[in-house]
């Protein structure tokens, strides 16, 4: 019985971390189901560059979002305080919030193309596992600090 519960788990684990992402409309999918960042980076965990592009991605979103958002916040309040009071308009906080939208936009280009980049990655790296024992078979000869060693892998 134990026997029995242990290969059904296993391949019930290797069906479930073998499934491919889908990226639609800016949100990734697994089996028709979102994934938050956090879920997507959990499962990319498998494949370290993949992981990699994708977390470098959406640090770049999370940077140039506040830069975004700080630039537009300076504007508006400048904007504000030019129409209640006596304050001479464009002030130097004007200048300042239109220079930080204009440094988040090379800031934000190129996130998404990270995010393609790093889920094709994570899919070609299933198909790369799915090989039959015959293609997966490896015999290595390793040196390390210990000594000499054979390595097999399947």
């Amino acid at each position: 019985m134990k026997n029995i519960f242990l290969a059904i788990t296993i391949l019930s684990l290797s069906f479930s971390f073998s499934q491919e992402l889908q990226l639609e409309k800016g949100k990734i999918f697994l089996e028709g189901e979102q994934l938050s960042s956090f879920e997507t980076k959990k499962l990319m965990a498998t494949n370290l560059k993949a992981q990699y592009k994708f977390k470098k991605a959406k640090s770049k979103e999370s940077i140039g979002g506040f830069l975004l958002g700080l630039g537009i916040g300076a504007t508006a309040a400048d904007l504000v305080m030019g129409l209640t009071s006596d304050v001479k308009y464009p002030t130097p906080i004007t200048y300042a919030g239109v220079g930080l939208m204009a440094v988040s936009i090379p800031i934000l280009s190129g996130r998404k193309k990270m995010i393609e980049e790093s889920i094709d990655i994570y899919n070609q790296g299933l198909k790369e596992e799915k090989k039959t024992l015959g293609d997966n078979f490896e015999l290595n000869l390793v040196n390390n600090s210990n000594g000499f060693g054979i390595q097999i892998n399947f």
